[in-house]
């Protein structure tokens, strides 16, 4: 049996019949980007339907700020709250090293930030040690699980390294995030729920941060309307 086949089967097993009637509730607190953040939680668990089966906590990985800023936002759609801590993007989408996402790419070998939603799965012990298995719901990231794009701990994205250098490290396109946060990601984010990750570039007074410079992707318009569903499982 081939290892999609097995992975589609997992899905459907633990797929939610119907999604709560929390993703409809309006969030009444919070900065302007949490009102925002949680419109977007809802709107892409819609999305993604019953590939998620554990839909009370999404992760948005917001790529279009810098790394020097928390960018990885946890969307607690129980509580109307979220938190925000560190993430490191792909060397292949960042060259220059200056802190900044230049690209999204799903090529094997890349070693490049792919944009999309993910589900995650199971931890496992891996070469940066306990490590979250993802996998790619769109076509942006369908190689997520060849390409072994996981969630990990990483020394260069430790406080001290953003300390000492004012960005983060780059990984080979992992989520990769410091000891104590990347603690948080394993109890909170792992197990079948959703990550999203893409250019963004919500400041936390809901203001937009521009582009780089040297960016080769093209940022879509804000939009909290429903989108297709996700086709992919």
């Amino acid at each position: 049996m081939k290892r999609r086949d097995i992975l589609k089967g997992t899905l459907a097993a633990g797929a939610a019949l119907a999604l709560p009637a929390r993703l409809f509730a309006t969030p009444m607190a919070g900065t302007p980007r949490d009102r925002i953040l949680i419109g977007i939680a809802k709107r892409e668990l819609l999305r993604a339907g019953n590939a998620i089966w554990r839909q009370d906590i999404v992760g948005i990985a917001d790529f279009g700020l810098h790394s020097a800023k928390p960018r990885f936002h946890f969307v607690n759609l129980d509580r109307g709250e979220v938190q925000s801590y560190h993430v490191s993007h792909g060397m292949g989408s960042d060259p220059q090293h200056d802190g900044w996402l230049k690209d999204f790419s799903n090529t094997e070998g890349s070693n490049a930030t792919s944009r999309g939603a993910y589900v995650t799965w199971e931890w496992y012990k891996g070469r940066y040690g306990t490590s979250v298995r993802l996998g790619g719901l769109d076509e942006s990231n369908e190689a997520a699980l060849r390409r072994y794009i996981v969630m990990h701990h990483a020394d260069y994205a430790e406080t001290s390294h953003l300390e000492k250098w004012g960005r983060l490290g780059r990984s080979n396109g992992c989520f990769a995030m410091g000891t104590e946060q990347f603690r948080e990601a394993l109890m909170h984010l792992s197990g079948g729920r959703l990550l999203y990750a893409d250019s963004l570039g919500l400041e936390e007074d809901g203001s937009i941060q521009p582009i780089p410079e040297l960016a080769m992707y093209q940022r879509q318009p804000l939009d909290l309307a429903p989108r297709p569903s996700i086709a992919a499982y």
